[in-house]
């Protein structure tokens, strides 16, 4: 292991010389889109002649998808990136998939959640999702562990060398995501050793799925470098009860403006008779990762019931408690796990709290539209 590891550090040393060469006017673009599991990431790049102004000037693109047999769909992009790792002139884009008809793939949410958030619009939806992840080494252990595991209790945003694993990790998906123009709002270290987390947004409508499955690809890339892995696994260590979530904060107009804690409320009122709904599109599995998850144990909330509350942890949806003094702001669904589609988790917010979504019709047509 340890010749492997100099060999490929000495890779990443030598990549730079490579890296400064001069490419003309030409411009890499890298593609990125969903794969066929609707939680994973792929990528290939192409050259085009000329650094693209902005999407348009994107080609569309072809690519073979695997979901039973080998078909080729399109790579349709929709938005384009600084790219941090290949540096400008170069372009990361992110793609919709879809087929020779042009009907959107099973891992396709993107498509229909543009329409959605065309009709709320005039409410102007805002969110923040705060990403949680935990890093591995390829030996399947936790990053940094010592072999009799962790002895020392860790809180979260901790600080020093045997507490904290990856900080180098999470700084420099920070500096890349800012370079690349992701909406990153923060980082800190979580609860659990080589647990981290980082917040995208605030972010308007779909931009906010653009923005966080950059950034998610953006951090493999990191983690390549580092010769680790980033787990969004829900519960990414059986025996230990400590979990990965995908907190999202959401807001309207309204809700931001003096008097919107009412609004807030009767949002939360609306959520609460559609609990089951929503766990069903919190994760890629049916909400089977949730189930797994949401044990009412380190500041989760119970799967089977809906709860809610001020400055309160272990529940469903909660109000800030600066927000509860102030009346005004957003409030935060503590529900959706780290591998959430967030594409799915805002799509649903928005039916819910600003389109009256009520019943089991609605979840019909969205498996309807993804299949």
């Amino acid at each position: 292991m340890s010749v492997i590891s100099e060999s490929l550090s000495l890779h990443k040393i030598v990549k730079k010389h490579y890296l400064s060469l001069a490419s003309g006017a030409q411009c890499q673009v890298t593609y990125v889109w969903i794969d066929e599991a609707k939680e994973n990431l792929l990528c290939k790049t192409r050259t085009l002649n000329n650094e693209p102004a902005g999407i348009r000037d994107i080609p569309e693109w072809g690519a073979v998808w695997n979901d039973g047999g080998s078909i080729e769909v399109k790579l349709v992009p929709v938005r384009m990136f600084r790219d941090p790792f290949t540096l400008d002139p170069n372009k990361l884009v992110l793609c919709e998939v879809f087929d020779s008809k042009h009907v959107p793939k099973g891992s396709n949410q993107r498509s229909q959640c543009v329409k959605v958030m065309e009709e709320v619009k005039q409410f102007q939806p805002w969110f923040g999702m705060e990403q949680e992840y935990t890093l591995f080494g390829l030996d399947e252990k936790p990053f940094g562990w010592p072999p009799q595991g962790v002895p020392f209790r860790r809180v979260s945003c901790a600080v020093g060398i045997n507490k904290v694993y990856g900080r180098d990790i999470s700084i420099c998906h920070y500096r890349a995501c800012l370079y690349a123009g992701v909406k990153i709002g923060g980082t800190n270290a979580e609860a659990l050793a080589s647990q981290w987390e980082f917040q995208v947004g605030p972010c308007e409508g779909i931009e906010m799925g653009d923005h966080l499955w950059m950034a998610r690809y953006i951090l493999h890339r990191v983690c390549e470098d580092f010769w680790v892995v980033a787990s969004l696994d829900a519960k990414p260590i059986k025996d230990r009860i400590n979990t990965s979530g995908c907190h999202t904060n959401f807001s309207t107009k309204e809700m931001r403006s003096e008097g919107g804690l009412q609004y807030m409320e009767e949002a939360i009122r609306r959520l609460s008779k559609r609990h089951p709904q929503h766990l069903r599109v919190y994760d890629p599995h049916g909400g089977a990762d949730n189930m797994r998850r949401l044990t009412s144990n380190r500041s989760t909330s119970s799967f089977h019931d809906f709860s809610t509350g001020t400055a309160r942890r272990n529940v469903s949806v909660r109000i800030p408690d600066h927000v509860s003094r102030e009346g005004c702001g957003y409030f935060e669904d503590r529900r959706p796990a780290a591998n959430c589609d967030p594409y799915n988790v805002t799509r649903a917010l928005v039916e819910t709290c600003l389109l009256g979504a009520t019943g089991e019709d609605d979840d019909e047509e969205r498996e309807t539209t993804a299949s």
